[in-house]
């Protein structure tokens, strides 16, 4: 239910962080940070097959969520 941005940067940065540059406070995340892990294309590649594995209707709806390029 997340666009791809948001998705990024709760893998990069973990989900308080990425809530928190959101402006979104009170929310405790228990999904922690892979920016000193992984590189970004990585964070990119493993969330493009995660998303390939969701039902098309899934995915239809998820890249609704994202601006045009």
């Amino acid at each position: 239910h997340h666009d791809n941005q948001l998705l990024f940067e709760y893998t990069k940065l973990g989900g308080d962080a990425a809530l928190s540059a959101r402006g979104v406070t009170g929310f405790a995340s228990g999904m922690p940070g892979f920016g000193e892990t992984l590189t970004d294309e990585e964070i990119w590649d493993i969330l493009a097959y995660i998303r390939s594995t969701w039902p098309e209707r899934v995915q239809v709806i998820q890249a609704a969520r994202n601006p045009p390029h």
